[in-house]
C-alpha cells in the first residue's frame, strides 16, 4: 500500500518536472537564450525520473502487477502528461490492495 502511494507521488513529481522542462525551460532557452532554466530544471527532472523508475521497480517487485501495467507505467515517464494519466490506474491498484486486505481473516 505504501509502495503505491510513493509511486503516485513519484509519478506526479516526474510528470510535473517533465512538463516544466518541456513547456517552460526549453522554450525559454531557445526563444530568449535563457539556458539557466534547463540547467536547473534538467537535473531536477533527471532525479525525479530516477526516483520514479526506482519506485516503480520497488512497487512492482511486491507482486500483483501485470506486464502491461508495468509497461504502461514505464512508458508514461516518456510522454508529457503520462504520469497524470496513470493516476487512475494507480487509484484502482490501491483500491484492489485495500479490498484484498479487507478479505483476509
Amino acid at each position: 500500500m505504501a509502495d503505491i502511494r510513493r509511486l503516485r507521488l513519484a509519478s506526479f513529481a516526474e510528470a510535473t518536472t517533465l512538463l516544466a522542462l518541456l513547456l517552460v525551460a526549453v522554450p525559454l532557452k531557445h526563444a530568449f537564450g535563457y539556458s539557466a532554466g534547463v540547467r536547473i530544471i534538467g537535473p531536477v527532472h533527471g532525479a525525479a525520473f530516477l526516483a520514479y523508475i526506482w519506485t516503480l521497480i520497488a512497487a512492482s517487485a511486491g507482486g500483483g502487477w501485470t506486464r502491461s501495467e508495468i509497461a504502461r507505467m514505464s512508458l508514461a515517464a516518456f510522454v508529457p502528461f503520462g504520469g497524470f494519466l496513470n493516476a487512475g490506474l494507480l487509484r484502482r491498484k490501491q483500491a484492489s490492495v485495500v479490498a484484498s486486505l479487507k478479505e483476509r481473516p
